[in-house]
């Protein structure tokens, strides 16, 4: 169970000649974090006074990313395992200013006695670390995979749809496809550096964000999915089924290609990197804006779709174009499909991802459906989701498993 966060100031005391806060100083700052969860609860001397103290065994440390003198950084604290004499607490630390990810600390604690021996955990101490959980008010929670806190949008029950977003976007995305699907769970991940999820300032590739997809399964106890990708996520769904095929029992590929770059194409998403860490994210939103929507999308439209752009974190939007630019090609991966259910969705006016690169997608896997919807662009699920709707609820139908979306 999560505790409430606390937040704590870098001062210059804590950094090195390089005026970084320096990994000592870390350590210092998640114990002070602990101490001051014991302080915002049942006192510091809760341990002492139920007779016990939390040793501890062995800690971890990841560090993400640099933190200042003046910033402040939030640092949240969750119990990921209680045993019988142990626990393990995991923390994580982001600036406040932008929640990018600086480091994450994943610490063993052994209660012992006075004497020095291992005993078991107190029940007032269990009951602390891992309280009643509170009642689930909205479908939006944040799932820890491979060190990253991944946000994730899980409404309905039954079988499974994955949906994957694309750059530099994030789940909302899908918004018109969450939970309306009956007999359907709809899983939407805001994929790691995008949206809600913690943004590490690491290398990323489509390997990194499939697995970080198979992980996110693990953890929410799905075995198999029908996988949905658009653009960037049709590129990570390749790679998924490369790393994960036994997965997937369908699939659908939304305005995407199989081709990897051209040598223009990684040309321009250096650019695009360059153009990043000068501008930050407003410029590559005012950049691909023109390219992603029909002519005729509304004005409210562009603007949720250029909001959504300019609030990626760059350290995603890095990541991303990196991911893109060194991804295998996939067209020869496309025939070895035969056996997956596939549908192929392309917006008529999609001017990234033409409808071309859809019908040489479908004739290339066997049995694979095409779908155009017309008076869309790049982003089919947004642009006219009723039409995206009933392709895929027809597609699901198909499956066996549920009847088409209400409304």
């Amino acid at each position: 169970m999560t505790h409430a966060p606390v937040s704590f100031t870098v001062y210059p005391g804590d950094c090195d000649a390089f005026g970084h806060l320096n990994q000592a100083a870390f350590l210092v700052l998640f114990e002070r974090a602990r101490w001051q969860m014991l302080a915002e609860g049942p006192g510091m001397d809760f341990f002492e006074r139920e007779g016990v103290w939390p040793a501890v065994r062995r800690t971890v440390i990841d560090y993400q990313a640099p933190a200042f003198p003046g910033q402040a950084l939030r640092f949240q604290q969750v119990v990921t395992r209680l045993g019988r004499t142990s626990f393990t607490m995991r923390q994580v630390a982001r600036r406040v200013s932008d929640e990018v990810l600086v480091a994450t600390a994943e610490s063993v604690f052994v209660c012992i006695s006075r004497a020095g021996s291992a005993v078991p955990v107190p029940p007032a101490v269990a009951a602390f670390l891992l309280p009643a959980p509170a009642p689930v008010v909205a479908p939006q929670r944040r799932v820890s995979v491979h060190g990253v806190e991944l946000a994730l949008d899980d409404r309905g029950t039954g079988p499974a749809l994955l949906f994957v977003h694309g750059y530099p976007l994030d789940g909302t995305l899908w918004r018109h496809q969450a939970g309306v699907f009956p007999g359907w769970r709809t899983l939407i991940p805001d994929l790691r550096g995008l949206g809600r999820s913690d943004a590490p300032d690491l290398g990323y590739s489509m390997a990194t964000y499939a697995d970080d997809l198979a992980g996110l399964l693990d953890a929410v106890g799905v075995d198999d999915v029908v996988l949905v990708g658009l653009s960037m996520g049709g590129y990570i769904a390749f790679e998924f089924l490369r790393r994960h095929r036994p997965r997937v029992r369908g699939l659908v590929l939304a305005d995407t290609r199989a081709q990897a770059d051209s040598a223009e194409g990684r040309k321009g998403r250096e650019t695009a990197m360059a153009d990043v860490r000068l501008g930050g994210a407003p410029l590559i939103a005012e950049q691909m804006l023109p390219r992603l929507l029909a002519p005729t999308a509304p004005d409210p439209l562009r603007e949720e779709v250029r909001a959504m752009m300019a609030a990626a974190a760059v350290p995603g939007i890095l990541g991303a174009l990196a991911a893109m630019r060194d991804r295998p090609d996939s067209t020869g991966l496309l025939p070895s499909l035969a056996g997956i259910p596939t549908l192929i969705v392309v917006g008529a006016e999609d001017r990234l991802t033409s409808p071309k690169d859809a019908e040489s997608m479908a004739k290339a896997i066997p049995g694979a459906r095409l779908a155009v919807i017309s008076d869309a662009g790049h982003l089919a699920p947004l642009e006219q989701p009723e039409a995206f709707n009933q392709h895929l609820g027809s597609f699901l139908e198909s499956l066996g498993n549920a009847p088409p979306p209400a409304g």
